[in-house]
């Protein structure tokens, strides 16, 4: 069977798929990947073959914003900058692209990221079937935000954007996952499998002594500023520390770091979660399912998106703490990773909701079931 995945272009939105696009591979399927072109490497070192559509996110954003810097925003500017790019400026793009590469490959079943509203209008124009794609914990607040966009571009398309009723590729574990949002679609539960590229595990990871610490803002949100602010707090505590300083921070904007403190680039996550004592991090949701699934609390420090909403899931079930922007500060989070370390109930809790993502279907056995879907 032809299987065209499509996602949005940057790490959180592809990571979370390429499972089940391998799996589907495994299985004997063709498999592309409709996405931005910056994310094509990535594809390629997970065998996956992709072709071009839509922008990035950066792309977009640098098209809405014009030579503005983000310091220049205010909090209404960068809430209409996000309605605009994801309501409208991806939509259009994705959907130009998707329906010349549906022309081309006449897949059978499409697999679309839940955020990619151009690739399921192209999907529902050419009348392909589909199957909607998830990340974390659904949102239905900002869905509503960006509806009255969304519907102008379907429109413009000819297509209808289906809001309910739809199948979809769930990687949530049920119990915190979005009831008011699984009234409204037909659930295909997912184990959600961490995915990196592959590389070395780092040398601080496999030495041995005091508890390992583990400090990421992510791909999109990194920040120098936050990230020595934390490190500077991280350097107190009797701990190891390994910090992921991503794509946008240059690791020499971090300054010198003690012998205790190991900064690089780019770290394989997905095989450090399990060495892990604990992880401060953005609150992105690839992020914060994989350290649920490692059994590993968290401290989170948000700072935009779906990261405050999962922060506050992460306190709901007692597998971590929280610090918002305003009470953010080294002693602030020294004093929480001390807290956290210390107490063993979060990595209790955490091992709770580890144990129900062990037991959600693999993407083997969710691969197995995409010809049920051709309907």
């Amino acid at each position: 069977m032809r299987i065209l995945f499509s996602s949005l272009g940057s790490h959180g939105h592809v990571y979370p798929l390429i499972p089940l696009a391998r799996a589907a591979r495994a299985a004997g399927h063709e498999v592309r990947w409709a996405t931005a072109e910056v994310m094509h490497p990535s594809l390629a070192l997970a065998g996956i073959e992709a072709v071009p559509a839509g922008l990035s996110i950066m792309e977009a954003v640098g098209r809405v914003v014009g030579g503005r810097a983000p310091t220049e925003l205010t909090e209404e500017d960068r809430g209409r900058v996000s309605e605009t790019v994801f309501g409208s400026v991806l939509p259009k793009a994705f959907a130009a692209d998707v329906v010349r590469i549906i022309d081309e490959f006449t897949p059978e079943l499409m697999v679309t990221e839940v955020g990619n509203v151009g690739a399921t209008s192209a999907a529902a124009g050419a009348g392909v079937p589909e199957i909607r794609h998830g990340f974390g914990r659904a949102s239905t607040e900002f869905a509503h935000e960006v509806a009255g966009l969304v519907d102008t571009v379907t429109a413009e398309l000819g297509t209808e954007f289906a809001r309910t009723g739809y199948r979809y590729v769930d990687v949530c574990p049920l119990s915190l996952q979005n009831t008011e949002f699984l009234d409204t679609v037909r659930r295909v539960a997912l184990r959600p499998v961490p995915y990196a590229e592959p590389g070395e595990l780092p040398a601080i990871v496999t030495g041995t002594g005091a508890p390992l610490v583990y400090l990421t803002l992510g791909t999109s949100f990194g920040n120098p500023e936050v990230l020595r602010e934390a490190i500077a707090g991280l350097s107190t505590v009797d701990a190891r520390v390994l910090v992921a300083a991503g794509p946008q921070v240059d690791v020499r904007a971090l300054g010198s770091v003690p012998s205790t403190v190991q900064v690089l680039p780019w770290v394989p996550q997905a095989s450090v979660l399990p060495h892990l004592d604990l992880v401060v991090h953005h609150g992105g949701s690839g992020t914060t399912l994989g350290a649920f699934g490692a059994s590993v609390p968290q401290i989170l420090v948000p700072q935009g998106a779906d990261q405050f909403q999962n922060a506050e899931l992460v306190l709901s079930v007692g597998a971590g703490t929280r610090l918002l922007p305003e009470e953010f500060d080294a002693s602030a989070l020294a004093a929480e990773v001390r807290n956290v370390l210390a107490e063993p109930s979060y990595r209790k809790a955490s091992g709770t909701i580890a144990a129900e993502i062990a037991a959600m279907p693999s993407p083997a056995e969710v691969a197995a079931r995409l010809p049920e879907f051709v309907d």
